[in-house]
């Protein structure tokens, strides 16, 4: 049901933000969801599914948000830790929010960049992950990079670039790439995550990769990296 747009009768406020109510579904059965919103809401409500959370480990419920408001699997989280007794155990979520980096190493004869293989992936990309509660968008780069190639890498000021795209038509997904260099060219990957990896300069790389997003983040990586002495 994820993205379905419903209709919620509201029965109150929980916490900030975070409201109670049900929906009628098939045969005038009606569902319990819980409802976010960035502003008060009356006893009727506009919205869609943002979210499938299982709720204490058996009890599944629809998260349903205006459709201009965003949130992302953190956001949910803060917002339902100030409630009592509802712990989200598992969730699936209409928006995804990753950051990864461009990771570039230098020395006298070139500059390569880093490109990797997910296992359940058939493109060539960058190395990249989810978003976690309290973290910046930088923080979530550095650490993703490091858990999945083993590189402590620099994250460079002045590059940020998002790529967004809807697989499949639904699952709304945005990704916020850095610049980050190097200091060696020895890799360990994460090989529950990635299956390939390897080092290319930047004229391979535009052959390698596919979607015209990397395409593009490639070009503007190479600008950036040519002013980096």
């Amino acid at each position: 049901m994820l993205a379905q747009k419903v209709h919620v009768n509201i029965f109150g406020e929980l916490s900030d933000g975070v409201y109670t109510g049900y929906i009628t579904v098939e045969k005038n059965t009606t569902k319990k969801v819980y409802v976010l919103s960035k502003d008060p809401v009356s006893d009727y409500f506009k919205g869609v599914v943002v979210a499938i959370a299982c709720i204490n480990d058996n009890e599944e419920r629809l998260i349903i948000a205006r459709e201009n408001e965003v949130y992302y699997e953190p956001d949910i989280r803060v917002s339902f830790s100030r409630l009592r007794n509802a712990e989200i155990t598992s969730i699936k979520c209409l928006y995804e929010k990753s950051c990864g980096g461009i990771i570039f190493y230098k020395n006298k004869a070139n500059t390569r960049i880093l490109l990797v293989k997910n296992n359940n992936g058939r493109y060539w990309s960058f190395p990249k992950g989810h978003i976690e509660i309290g973290e910046t968008e930088e923080e979530t780069a550095a650490r993703e990079i490091k858990e999945e190639t083993s590189l402590d890498v620099e994250i460079k000021e002045g590059f940020r670039e998002v790529s967004e795209y809807c697989p499949f038509g639904k699952i709304h997904k945005k990704v916020v790439f850095f610049l980050a260099q190097a200091f060696t060219d020895v890799v360990n990957v994460q090989e529950e995550e990635i299956a390939e990896y390897i080092w290319v300069d930047l004229q391979q790389a535009r052959k390698m990769c596919s979607y015209d997003n990397d395409l593009r983040i490639i070009s503007k990586a190479e600008t950036a990296i040519k002013l980096i002495k």
